[in-house]
């Protein structure tokens, strides 16, 4: 019967979670203890082998707002595109399986949004690095001041500073208006880091867009042996495409000519460079020697690195040292820091965590 069905949720909070039984009841009585009541939770296990699925199911039973979808394994890309088609939401939220997030997040996010009718909110977040037994870890903060940008270019002009401080890459420290979304046709590309991709189509275009200092959502980091160890053949080529779509995004705005955004479009590039050439020095790697030498000549020696390294402002001492090989064009150089780093990442994870949060 009509009035038997359920109304309307304010937000749709979506979910794509495999193989994290251990977390994933922490991650939905996050939800459950939102201040705000008016949501419907999506979870989709995304062809879990553990049991992720029987988890949520479970938590289901007893919770209305809770809808359990079971997938075939396609990534959190696909995941995200089968709840998003399902959502009747005013707005949208996205958490991942092994997060959690703090009490009044929905309740603050939807006030700020419902205040000025946007289109999006921005908040801080939480990224917690464990490392060794459970309770070992680091927290940083990643956050800026509360801002309602007053026009789309004051949004364009600003967003380096929030690019700056990792507030634009993910979709999860983001409140989305469902309209929104779909009139621009918003979906997950199937791709490698494809968080990015989703919120860079979300922001070309949009003008109205809030900051908010609060950080609301914790980011979990298990830095295991096995994620540390890990070599990633394709990761230059994926950084060198991830940089197009900056370079791209900053034409479409009109900034290319702008200094601060400029540098730090540039600068990001460089210490993701330093991130490319500690990947080939890592034990795991496949290559030779001599190929390892040649791929980290070519990675230091092209036009777009040296382009970057002449702009790049480095923002710490340590910074300013990572980069001098790359300013130098010494492939010996580079690859000697490339093992000293893939070893501090390997065998101190703390002393890593902390270094990259200060560079």
């Amino acid at each position: 019967m009509a009035h038997m069905e359920k109304r309307v949720p304010k937000v749709s909070v979506i979910i794509p979670a495999y193989n994290v039984d251990r977390f994933i009841g922490r991650a939905i009585e996050s939800l459950q203890n939102q201040t705000m009541r008016n949501f419907e939770l999506i979870v989709v296990d995304d062809g879990s082998t553990d049991r992720t699925g029987q988890v949520a199911d479970r938590m289901a039973e007893r919770d209305i707002r809770i809808d359990v979808i079971h997938t075939e394994n396609q990534g959190a890309a696909a995941a995200r595109n089968v709840a998003l088609d399902r959502a009747r939401g005013e707005f949208v939220h996205f958490v991942d399986g092994d997060d959690w997030v703090e009490p009044t997040m929905l309740a603050d996010l939807v006030e700020i949004a419902e205040a000025d009718d946007l289109d999006l909110v921005i908040a801080g977040f939480y990224i917690e690095t464990y490392y060794g037994s459970a309770d070992q870890h680091t927290t940083e903060l990643k956050s800026q001041p509360t801002c309602h940008y007053g026009s789309q270019q004051e949004f364009r002009s600003g967003a380096w500073r929030l690019f700056d401080t990792n507030l634009l890459y993910t979709p999860w420290n983001k409140l989305f208006r469902r309209s929104y979304l779909e009139r621009i046709h918003a979906r997950f590309k199937p791709t490698f880091w494809d968080d990015f991709p989703f919120v860079l189509d979300v922001i070309r275009d949009i003008e109205r867009v809030a900051v908010t200092e609060r950080a609301y959502y914790h980011f979990i980091r298990l830095r295991a042996e096995s994620e540390t160890a890990r070599w990633r053949p394709n990761m230059y080529e994926k950084r060198e495409e991830e940089h197009g779509w900056m370079l791209d995004l900053y034409e479409h705005w009109g900034l290319s000519g702008d200094p601060v955004s400029v540098e730090m479009v540039q600068r990001r590039y460089a210490e993701r460079l330093v991130g490319c050439i500690e990947n080939v020095c890592n034990p795991s790697c496949k290559l030779t020697d001599a190929e390892k030498r040649e791929q980290v000549e070519q990675m230091i020696g092209s036009e777009r690195a040296q382009l970057a390294v002449s702009i790049a402002q480095p923002r710490s001492r340590m910074m300013k040292l990572m980069l001098m090989p790359v300013r130098r064009r010494d492939a010996g150089l580079a690859l000697a820091e490339g093992r000293f780093i893939s070893f501090v990442k390997r065998h101190n994870t703390k002393l890593f965590a902390t270094l990259k949060a200060n560079r």
